[in-house]
């Protein structure tokens, strides 16, 4: 017991250490992430149809209970999870897992749900419809629970934390520029130019997960060496909150008694963050200025983005090679 605890105290000293390294981003830099996340968000668009809705909303209950598992349930228990382990993570740490929470579902996610027999529809349907909503659910959750958590923290160690203080119409308008133009112009060219729509959206599926990878590249970049230095600690904390991510989207499914494809549609979709929209608002100077040592929420995000694509396709896999069962 005395060894689990020393390892424990190992890893809030490194991470503690790791809140106050100011991570080295360029201004070209952002300006590429932010072109990448923009890329990535008018391919997701290009596979929108009205038909593919129909059928979801005909039946709305797995939608509802996606879109409660995502924007309600995934950011409420990442705000347990950081106040029950508070003395084990550090407060810039804790930010990063909220600020991930508050992100809206991957667009990779759609490709891991078909893979494993999921329901496909349902899959489209969330990723567009938290899409849509996150200019306002990503800096309400991140500002309320945000702000909550400080208040926790404080209120049990005597204000150790400053207050949160997020510009929520800047992060608002950043997402929507950063997401909600992107899906417009992609859902305008499947409307009016179906047949670019369709030449276009297989090769812009494998580009996104291309793209995808070459964003966390850029996130690290100068940075190697600090991702190096501390991926044990961060490689345990993300796969604990993944795997809470994960398992929330399935247990709703069980418990709201959902079919089988769409309990694996729940768990792949709660599971598959958008971090790299995380990233983005990280390096918006209007957000969280240049000054500002966030060692651990960078690494935590970055990390998120590799992380949950593995996590993804090994329960796709999984799924894959087993059959769907009638409930």
């Amino acid at each position: 017991m005395q060894g689990l605890m020393a390892i424990f105290d190992t890893m809030y000293e490194s991470l503690l250490s790791l809140d106050n390294v100011h991570i080295n981003f360029s201004e070209n830099s952002m300006r590429i992430v932010n072109i990448i996340l923009a890329f990535i968000m008018f391919g997701v668009a290009l596979g929108l149809k009205p038909e593919i809705f129909k059928k979801v909303f005909q039946k709305p209950k797995s939608l509802l209970v996606g879109l409660l598992s995502q924007l309600v349930a995934l950011p409420f228990l990442t705000f347990v999870l950081v106040v029950v382990f508070n003395h084990f993570i550090t407060p810039m740490v804790a930010m990063g897992m909220l600020l991930v929470a508050s992100c809206p579902g991957g667009n990779i996610s759609n490709f891991m749900t078909q893979f494993s027999k999921g329901n496909a529809e349902l899959s489209v349907s969330l990723t567009a419809v938290t899409t849509t909503f996150s200019p306002i659910s990503t800096p309400f959750n991140f500002a309320f629970w945000g702000g909550l958590y400080v208040k926790v923290v404080n209120s049990m160690a005597q204000n150790v934390l400053h207050p949160l203080h997020i510009d929520i119409f800047q992060m608002l308008e950043t997402v929507f520029i950063l997401l909600g133009i992107p899906l417009v112009l992609g859902i305008l060219c499947t409307r009016f130019l179906p047949s670019l729509s369709k030449k276009l959206q297989k090769p812009m599926q494998y580009l996104s997960i291309f793209f995808f990878f070459v964003l966390v590249a850029v996130s690290f970049g100068n940075n190697f060496s600090i991702f190096i230095q501390y991926i044990p600690y961060i490689f345990i904390i993300v796969l604990l909150h993944n795997l809470l991510a994960l398992t929330t989207g399935y247990s709703l499914g069980v418990l709201f008694r959902l079919p089988s494809a769409d309990k694996r549609t729940l768990t792949i979709e709660t599971g598959i963050q958008n971090s790299g929209l995380g990233l983005a608002l990280l390096f918006n100077p209007t957000i969280f200025p240049p000054d500002t040592a966030m060692g651990g929420m960078l690494l935590i995000t970055a990390w998120w983005a590799v992380w949950h694509i593995v996590s993804g396709l090994l329960i796709a896999t999984y799924w894959s090679k087993k059959e769907l069962k009638n409930t």
